[in-house]
């Protein structure tokens, strides 16, 4: 470990380049330093503390991304915004299906249930937004975007096992100020920006902001001759600010942001061997129907997907903030509704054929959250103190229909060959969730020197889950079945059974956790901060809400209705500097995490459940190095380099499904230890469980970089002065794996992916192009595997190069 920290850090310092408008952990002079000479000039203020101070004075691991920065390079929403922060994971196969991971940590990569919590909280303007789908719209208006890393239960509202994303956007202004924005580009790319804000009395100001963006497909479809996965994104906000007085103020917030693409839609990319029959494999399969996929190429961009595809997402909601200037501290109360509407179309089965016919599960949501602070700030002290509640309903209704090609697909002999067996064949769902949580939560910072402080902090917290599922399947002529009692073997009925299965389950349950933190940071020297920290944290309990598995004779699993809570120790130290009369900033930590009960999403293989549910791994572990460095060398000049080493595993998880390669066929014996001695042997028996313990956790890049440069020069252009700038901004990620039990079908290869943009700017416009991607690299954003155990692994590819134009002017 020391070795590989020592590695990257010598990488970082050799790899002397960041964009103008990055701000990574720049710093303000103490008021009572000697002031240095700054050439760039600015401060970057964070409220990662819930009270306002430098980057550089936070004693824990935070990356700073202003709004200019996330414009110039074109990282327009979270998941783009892993670019620049090296260990943030985003990885979406659709709004809904979205994982924001944190070192490894936060949400169970892959499908996602409304049964758990986001280990990753994202917060806007203060407010808690509990569906991870937000995470898919369109920065507004944003200041910056603050990605505290490890957790951070004893200062945010909502308990973050692994970290948060603190989202601030530009505020009323009591000055008449404006701004515009348009890009155009490839692909039929268009993006529209605008703000205004304004006073409307002495006291009353009003902000309004509006965002638009649309793009053409980057995927073919042959089938109705479209182009698919598009992007149309609408969003606007209005604000309030009320200030009588320096020491009062109320801010009012609303914003509404809408998708409506015709997405998400996969493409073939390979085929693996299962355990099944070698004439139940996809290939034989495909040659029996007289079926050809378009290319066998992914990068080729073809699908021939037949089922309609849909990803409208609806997110909004009201908040109303106080802040009350109260003695020596400040009281902040933020009051929030929210809404989420959610109304998806999917093809479940990645091909042509009509295997599903139709797979939906639109959600709708309402959720109410109140916190409560007070911060003290004194010469020796300084607290934060909060109380936070949470509700929240989600309501589902499911659809999943067979089609008819669905018996030659799934079934055998006699009953393979009769269409009727399985079209029409419907599942439907009716499922909600009632989820309430309440915790008191503190932090204090006790200066016990100038240069020593001491930093604990602790938390006590509700949760209470409650949820209901039932599934209703009809045959194709509408009438309902029952699989009980267990119909004979062979009949249509245990074909239709093997498929669907009628179910109802009503879990339920609560819990009270205490948690608690410990730092100690020391300042070394004046621009040399150290520290230590010691978190033990938890997630709460989680419910399965999409349908359980079922067990090998095909009864249904009602032992994995409930998912017990995450215990997690953390453990980092870290080292925060700045040298070169502070134009460079370079900052290391280390880390590690280990999770007691880890709540996975697990693949069982099935049509009947939601391909994913929540799962207990015994014991995970995550640990890395983490390097920033910034230089800002000149007015002319300044870059960055950022890298992440992360190893995050499974530590132990005996009972896991089987990955592809290691199923389909039949089971091996009951007690019997697991035979995994041959994967991918069509006819041979497959395990019941496999102990993965020991493999990587799924989505996680052991190496992540990211890295940029701008230089600018001073010229008169049509009688404007400003600046000729030239920028490039790239990042990597090592292979990663794609499924829950890691597949050697479903590695995912690393790629790095290089971005340009040259303009002139001036006093209040700038003009730029820029090309994404441009050496076009082909690479694959996720992989997916069929239900069925037929092999077919289907996935997602990156964008190609993409190019074109911005003009942004203010006033």
């Amino acid at each position: 470990m020391i070795a590989r920290f020592l590695l990257l850090a010598s990488v970082a310092g050799a790899s002397i380049i960041t964009p103008d408008a990055f701000a990574q952990d720049a710093a303000q002079p103490a008021a009572d330093d000697v002031q240095q000479p700054n050439v760039r000039g600015d401060v970057i203020v964070v409220t990662a503390r819930r009270r306002q101070e430098t980057a550089q004075e936070v004693p824990l691991a935070i990356s700073v991304i202003r709004g200019d920065s996330i414009e110039a390079t074109g990282n327009f929403n979270i998941v783009k915004l892993q670019q620049l922060a090296p260990t943030l994971q985003v990885y979406t196969t659709n709004p809904r299906n979205t994982s924001v991971n944190i070192r490894g940590l936060g949400v169970p990569f892959g499908l996602t249930s409304d049964g758990f919590e986001q280990g990753v909280g994202i917060y806007v303007d203060d407010v808690y937004n509990s569906r991870v789908a937000a995470a898919t719209f369109d920065f507004l208006d944003v200041a910056q975007v603050e990605v505290l890393r490890g957790p951070q239960g004893t200062l945010y509202g909502k308990n973050t096992t692994a970290g948060a994303i603190n989202i601030t956007t530009n505020q009323p202004t009591f000055d008449f100020e404006g701004r515009a924005e348009l890009t155009v580009g490839n692909l039929n790319y268009k993006q529209a920006k605008a703000a205004v804000s304004g006073p409307l009395t002495d006291t009353i100001a009003a902000r309004i902001a509006i965002a638009a963006t649309s793009r053409r497909g980057t995927l073919y479809n042959v089938t109705s001759q479209r182009w698919i996965n598009e992007q149309d994104n609408l969003g606007i906000r209005g604000q309030l600010l009320f200030k009588p007085n320096d020491d009062f103020s109320v801010t009012l917030s609303g914003d509404y942001s809408k998708q409506d693409p015709e997405c998400c839609g996969t493409t073939f990319v390979r085929v693996g061997k299962t355990q099944r029959a070698l004439a139940r494999q996809y290939d034989a399969l495909a040659a029996a129907q007289n079926y050809v996929v378009p290319s066998r190429n992914p990068y080729d961009r073809l699908s021939d997907l037949d089922s309609n595809l849909n990803a409208g997402n609806k997110i909004g909601g009201v908040s109303a903030k106080i802040k009350w200037d109260v003695g020596p501290g400040t009281l902040t109360s933020v009051t929030a509704w929210r809404f989420w509407d959610w109304k998806p179309e999917n093809d479940r089965d990645f091909t042509g054929l009509s295997i599903v016919a139709k797979s939906q599960n639109p959600s709708q949501q309402d959720q109410y959250s109140q916190e409560f602070r007070y911060n003290y700030e004194s010469e020796k002290v300084d607290f934060v103190l909060g109380l936070f509640g949470f509700k929240q309903r989600i309501d589902t209704q499911g659809t999943e229909q067979q089609g008819s090609a669905a018996s030659k697909w799934s079934l055998t002999g006699a009953l393979a060959n009769d269409p009727s067996v399985l079209e029409g064949l419907t599942a439907s769902n009716t499922q909600w969730l009632k989820s309430t949580s309440a915790a008191l939560f503190g932090q204090v910072s006790w200066k016990v020197t100038d240069a020593l402080t001491i930093q604990p902090g602790a938390r006590i917290n509700y949760d209470k889950k409650s949820g209901f599922y039932e599934r209703i399947v009809t045959n194709g002529a509408g009438a309902v079945i029952s699989c009980t009692p267990t119909p004979t073997a062979g009949s249509v009925l245990a074909a239709q059974c093997g498929v669907y299965q009628p179910q109802v389950s009503a879990p339920s349950d609560s819990a009270w956790n205490f948690t608690y933190d410990f730092n100690v940071n020391y300042k070394v020297a004046r621009d040399v901060l150290a520290y230590a920290t010691y978190a033990k944290s938890f997630k709460t309990l989680g419910i399965n809400q999409n349908g359980l598995p079922l067990n090998a004779d095909n009864s249904v699993n009602y032992d994995a209705g409930t998912v017990k809570p995450e215990s997690v120790n953390h453990y980092e130290i870290g080292l925060k500097t700045q040298f070169w009369d502070r134009r460079a900033t370079f900052n290391l930590s280390a880390f590690r995490t280990d999770i007691k009960n880890f709540q996975a999403t697990v693949n069982g293989g099935q049509f009947g459940t939601v391909r994913g549910y929540l799962a207990n791994a015994e014991k995970v572990r995550s640990q890395g190095i983490e390097a920033d460095l910034k230089i800002v060398a000149s007015d002319r000049f300044t870059a960055y380099a950022n890298g992440a080493y992360t190893d995050a595993q499974y530590k132990k998880f005996t009972n896991a499904p089987c990955p592809p390669e290691l199923s389909g066929g039949t089971l091996q014996p009951s007690g019997q230890a697991a035979d995994y001695s041959q994967p991918g042997v069509p006819g041979a028996l497959s395990p019941r469980q496999c102990d993965i313990s020991g493999q990587t956790l799924p989505g996680v890049s052991k190496w992540a970089f990211s890295y940029g440069a701008e230089y600018n020069i001073p010229v008169t252009l049509l009688a404007k002065e400003g600046q000729a700038y030239l920028g490039v901004d790239g990042n990597y990620r090592s292979h990663w794996n794609s499924n829950a039990s890691p597949s050697i079908y479903t590695d995912v290869k690393g790629y790095a992916l290089t971005n340009f943009r040259a303009g002139f700017r001036g006093e209040g416009f700038d003009i730029f192009g820029w090309v994404r991607n441009a050496f076009d690299v082909d690479y694959i954003e996720n992989l997916q595997v069929a239900p069925g155990n037929t092999g077919l692994i289907a996935g997602q590819v990156g964008d190609p190069q993409t190019w074109g134009g911005t003009i942004k002017v203010s006033f």
